[in-house]
């Protein structure tokens, strides 16, 4: 019947939405997040109080139902909401509006029905949207319609048309918050900006990225390292402590020497200069698993790192967020 073809269309649907998007506690900690002070205080304060002590929020004081994070690309937008779920221990339904707008037009809505109907049964549960702004409607494209459609159907199911959306938080990101429409940026009650890091979060940034590595880097290098690169993002600064992360990594794939140390009584063996004493020629495959002594990270492998990096920010981009901060938006570090 043509009932039940449906039926099981629509539950293909949610199976192939279920793959994609649930994540189940995404184990991501406050402490792993440098500095965003203000912004953690909201997101306590707007969704993990409520979830944990809901007799807080009943009669006059409503809980916050839709929270925006905005700011340049690579400031830690998903990395927060993945944080709020860990704390909560609940659900994060995590999705971009490219995994919205499917191939087919009219699926789309189908998609952000089915998804607040998931977070529903399985409530206090987030609903995570990165690229909110792709479900505003533009002008220019030949999709203004089908747009339209979706658009109207997230209003429709944020604002809990016919059903209850208690214990349901929409958490949405954006890097260009300017292009949400007023109907879409009122459903968020709280917009927080989530701008580049200052000097003491890049500096936290630089100590939470070697957390137990080996290295000889001291609170002071930490320190220098923050000053230096002005205007990155943290996506940045983790790319420059991957890049010197594995610099003992190259040394032991290029060292032609190694010498004999001991560690507490245990010969091991660690990559050498050849004018160094007791160097032996030799490369690693000679070297057993279980005897390959890491060379130290040194301050220099960092410094060489941060001399190369490119800040992936334009000027005119943060001072747009500035601006509107000041008309629309809550501070967030």
């Amino acid at each position: 019947s043509q009932q039940g073809n449906d039926e099981s269309y629509s539950q293909q649907l949610r199976k192939g939405l279920e793959s994609t998007i649930i994540v189940e506690s995404p184990n991501v900690h406050w402490d792993d997040i440098a500095g965003l002070g203000q912004a953690k205080e909201e997101l306590q304060e707007s969704i993990i109080l409520p979830m944990k002590f809901p007799q807080l929020f009943t009669g006059k004081r409503k809980a916050r139902t839709g929270i925006l994070l905005y700011g340049p690309p690579g400031t830690g937008k998903s990395y927060l909401a993945k944080a709020v779920a860990t704390e909560v221990k609940c659900p994060l339904f995590s999705i971009s509006s490219s995994d919205i707008f499917s191939k087919w037009l009219g699926e789309s809505e189908k998609h952000v029905k089915n998804i607040f109907e998931m977070a529903r049964e399985r409530k206090p549960s987030i609903i995570f949207i990165d690229e909110v702004e792709a479900l505003c409607s533009s002008r220019e494209t030949g999709v203004e319609d089908h747009k339209s459609g979706t658009k109207t159907e997230f209003l429709v199911q944020m604002d809990g048309v016919g059903h209850d959306n208690s214990g349901i938080l929409v958490l949405a990101a954006t890097n260009l918050p300017w292009a949400l429409d007023p109907a879409m940026r009122r459903r968020f009650q709280r917009r927080i900006h989530i701008g580049l890091p200052d000097q003491k979060a890049r500096t936290s940034m630089f100590e939470i990225g070697v957390g137990k590595t080996p290295c000889d880097l001291s609170a002071e290098d930490y320190t220098r390292l923050g000053s230096k690169p002005e205007g990155v993002s943290g996506s940045d600064i983790s790319i420059v402590v991957q890049e010197a992360l594995m610099q003992p990594v190259k040394k032991i794939n290029t060292a032609t020497h190694y010498r004999k140390v001991y560690v507490k009584g245990v010969e091991k063996l660690t990559p050498s200069d050849h004018s160094e004493p007791g160097s032996v020629p030799m490369n690693w495959r000679k070297v057993p698993a279980d005897k390959l002594l890491e060379p130290p990270l040194r301050t220099s492998d960092f410094f060489n790192a941060v001399n190369k990096i490119k800040p992936s920010v334009s000027e005119e981009d943060i001072l747009r967020s500035k601006e509107w901060t000041k008309e629309y938006g809550l501070k967030g570090a």
